[in-house]
């Protein structure tokens, strides 16, 4: 099991010092991430909290998860194994038309 955890629905307004300190009540919190929009820089509602064990890891998915701060119940769970060079879940779509893909496999 992963010491990391996904948190989702956090409210706009929760800083990372609030989350810190929400977490701490499972054990001690190694590090923090706020997700953000790449472009405008603007919190988008989800974080990844990496507790110091997995024992504190579990205690605060069970504490946590369901958690209301702020008029939102926030979901606590743990996070999946990041994918291996960055591969994206969703493959581009294919771009060429039926025309296209009908040619290249009558050649």
């Amino acid at each position: 099991m992963s010491k990391d955890l996904y948190v989702k629905n956090l409210p706009p307004e929760i800083t990372e010092e609030e989350l810190r300190k929400l977490f701490s009540v499972a054990g001690k919190v190694s590090y923090i991430h706020m997700g953000k929009d790449t472009k405008s820089g603007q919190f988008r509602g989800y974080g990844y909290v990496k507790m110091a064990s997995e024992a504190e890891a579990k205690e605060a998915v069970v504490c946590l998860d369901g958690a209301r701060i702020n008029d939102r119940y926030i979901s606590v769970s743990i996070a999946k194994p990041q994918q291996p060079g960055g591969a994206r879940r969703n493959p581009a779509p294919n771009t060429q038309g039926p025309a296209k893909q009908r040619q290249k496999r009558r050649k």
